[in-house]
């Protein structure tokens, strides 16, 4: 009875290390992400990509490092000053993924977290060159304008990092307080003179349709 415990206890555990060597050897990629491999032998990062499914590695040579390739949001906010020297605030959505074919090479420049590395900066920079040139009454009658401007530069500059902007917008802008009180009362003046010259017009046509009538009167007379 003894040897037989014994014989079952030999074969469990040669399962269990067969076990546990088969499952060092494969790794999962999930649907929406990628893998590249990292390979001591060969002087770490392999040039190709990983697509979804099962893969096979050697243990303790080769690591997979799986990366999130879906498209994903992201919010970049600054302030910087206009080109007549007023501060604003302004916030971009970006909408951002991955070049997958550049992988292995976004990896050994900036690791995983290569978006926190590279969308607040670039952001920043293309908001503060953009808005540079605009006066602040010229960014709220041209946001078409200037948004489309940030979009442009914004994805000319991803792709220097190897990232697909697939949509860039302004969601949030905003100036310090005495302009917003200054544009007010601006606009609190043009609709007073707007105001008043419908007054005079209407005035104008009264008077006429007066003298109108009372030619007519005078005919009829």
């Amino acid at each position: 009875m003894d040897k037989v415990l014994s014989r079952v206890s030999s074969a469990a555990g040669a399962l269990a290390v067969g076990a546990f060597t088969v499952n060092s050897c494969i790794y999962n990629v999930d649907g929406g992400e990628r893998a590249v491999l990292f390979d001591t032998l060969r002087g770490g990062i392999l040039p190709d990509v990983r697509d979804e499914g099962t893969h096979f590695i050697i243990p303790v040579v080769q690591r997979p490092i799986i990366i999130d390739v879906r498209t994903k949001p992201r919010e970049i906010p600054s302030v910087t000053g206009t080109k007549d020297l007023q501060m604003v605030n302004i916030k971009l959505r970006v909408l951002w993924r991955p070049v997958i074919e550049k992988l292995p090479q976004l990896y050994r420049e900036l690791g995983t977290d290569f978006d926190e590395r590279v969308l607040p900066s670039i952001g920043s920079e293309v908001l503060k060159s953009v808005v540079a040139q605009y006066n602040a009454e010229e960014l709220l009658s041209k946001r078409a304008e200037v948004s489309n401007r940030i979009k442009s530069e914004l994805i000319k500059r991803g792709a220097h990092f190897h990232l697909t902007l697939d949509d860039v917008a302004i969601t949030h802008l905003t100036f310090g307080r005495e302009f917003m009180k200054a544009i007010e009362s601006k606009q609190v003046a043009s609709q007073e003179a707007e105001r008043q010259q419908y007054v005079v017009q209407r005035a104008e046509q009264e008077r006429i349709a007066n003298v109108t009538r009372a030619e007519g009167e005078a005919e009829a007379a």
